[in-house]
């Protein structure tokens, strides 16, 4: 039987997880369709537009992105077989070990992180991405994106290698950074030792 789907705990900066590269997913089993529904609720509760399996504890290359709520100030484009598409429509997305490739001009833009809660940084990244991956029903998904939503690929993907924003941001911004940064995972350590 199904279980209920549950919103999980998100892991913090700190907790040793967020720096593993995920293991590929060669097949949809019951427990990562009830692993992909726990994601997408868990994201919806935290107000976010990505959730990477790191995040909630799991080192595979899974990651769900719903930027259908996301405020007008940051639009996405999105285009399915050459043509543009409706982003909304295409929304949520699963991306089960996803290959992307970003591309196009640099572009700096806000960036947060569900797993470093009230630390936001302007992030340089292509403008773009092409993006090739299997869905939640073990189907072919291919497509690309501008704006919002690339700039949401590639850092949901960067999770899946282990890579977090802080690795990308310029490194005055991350020494500003730096005390709540440390304070963070000080936090995260302490608490994973007393579940020891």
């Amino acid at each position: 039987m199904k279980g209920a789907i549950m919103v999980l705990p998100i892991v913090k900066y700190g907790n040793p997880v967020l720096r593993q590269k995920g293991t590929r997913i060669e097949k949809i089993t019951p427990e990562i369709e009830e692993l992909i529904s726990d994601m997408f609720e868990t994201m919806h509760a935290a107000h976010g537009v990505g959730l990477a399996a790191q995040q909630i504890g799991r080192n595979l290359q899974l990651t769900v992105i719903d930027v259908s709520t996301a405020d007008k100030e940051r639009p996405s484009t999105l285009e399915l077989n050459g043509k543009p598409a409706d982003v909304k429509a295409f929304m949520p997305v699963v991306l089960i070990n996803p290959e992307i490739r970003p591309y196009g001009d640099p572009a700096e833009g806000p960036e947060g992180c569900l797993s470093f809660p009230e630390i936001y940084s302007d992030i340089v990244r292509p403008e773009f991405v092409e993006v090739h991956a299997m869905g939640a029903n073990g189907e072919k998904v291919s497509f690309k994106a501008g704006g919002l939503l690339s700039r949401a690929v590639q850092h949901e993907v960067d999770h899946l290698n282990g890579i977090l924003f802080i690795d990308r941001m310029a490194s005055a911004d991350k020494r500003e950074l730096k005390p709540e940064l440390d304070e963070l995972q000080e936090q995260t350590k302490a608490a994973l030792k007393r579940k020891r």
